[in-house]
């Protein structure tokens, strides 16, 4: 009597029929996510009446995205943006980095309240915020102005990227600072030769979050912002849309030209982005 063999999967290992079905149900999530941007990519290249009939495969011209650069201050808006965006990520990333450095390796009074009050301002939101901030700018003489924008975005910015490069500087062994006093190097020393280098991980998630933040924030921008040689994106694309008639084609062209540099920042950061946000899950 002769017996037939069954194959018992090992452990983690998936039929076929669940292949297919995981793999169905990702190309149907990619395609989900994907639709908009090809959408709109569709529009942009459809001419000013592209809104009308996006998905017809003919027609295509960049006339859309001429008339931005040719026709419209969006080259003064785009570098407004990288001014502000390129700004908040510096300083952000400087506090940040310092505040979580400081509260990892040092205890001095009111270490943990700090932290603790980081995460509290970040639970406000912008509508609450938006008074208080102006009338703070306006005090300060920093209203319609790139500092007052850009210390306005590391208000949102430094509190989660603190709390993320805390975690991650409690990683690095404890050691590697001692040796640098050994050396005779002193605590800042320590921190910008020693530490920085390993946490580099984490200084580009937190410069990719302070940028992304600062690129696409729109409600700040619009209230704090009024000359028109000082808008940002934000503002600027607000004037393609009036009161009778909406530029569609103008601002799907600007959208498309938009996600450039932010496409460019997570190309340079992708490749620390896990480990950056995975290392502080844990103390090691």
């Amino acid at each position: 009597m002769s017996t037939t063999a069954v194959r018992v999967r090992g452990r983690g290992e998936r039929s076929r029929a669940s292949s297919v079905a995981l793999h169905a149900a990702l190309a149907l999530a990619a395609l989900i996510a994907l639709f908009p941007v090809v959408f709109i990519v569709l529009v942009s290249l459809r001419g000013e009446n592209g809104w009308t009939h996006p998905m017809e495969m003919s027609g295509f011209s960049l006339g859309n995205y001429s008339r931005v650069l040719g026709e419209t201050e969006f080259l003064t808006w785009f570098g407004n943006s990288l001014v502000v965006a390129g700004g908040t990520t510096v300083v952000g990333v400087l506090i940040s980095a310092s505040a979580g450095y400081a509260v990892s390796r040092m205890r001095f009074p009111g270490h943990k309240p700090l932290m603790w009050s980081f995460l509290m301002f970040q639970m406000f939101p912008v509508a609450v915020l938006i008074v208080p901030l102006y009338n703070t700018l306006g005090k300060l003489g920093l209203l319609d102005s790139y500092g007052g924008l850009i210390l306005t975005y590391c208000s949102v910015s430094v509190p989660f990227c603190a709390w993320m490069l805390k975690g991650y500087f409690d990683t690095v062994p404890a050691e590697i600072d001692e040796s640098g006093r050994v050396d005779g190097l002193t605590p800042f020393g320590t921190f910008w030769r020693l530490i920085v280098p390993l946490a580099r991980p984490g200084l580009a998630v937190t410069a990719f979050y302070s940028f992304i933040t600062a690129w696409s924030e729109v409600a700040y921008a619009t209230q704090f912002m009024s000359s028109e040689e000082n808008y940002t994106l934000a503002v600027g694309l607000q004037t393609f849309v009036g009161p009778h008639r909406a530029e569609w084609g103008l601002m799907t062209a600007s959208s498309v030209l938009i996600t450039v540099p932010a496409g460019l920042m997570f190309f340079f950061a992708q490749k620390h982005l896990v480990a950056g946000l995975t290392a502080g899950g844990t103390k090691g």
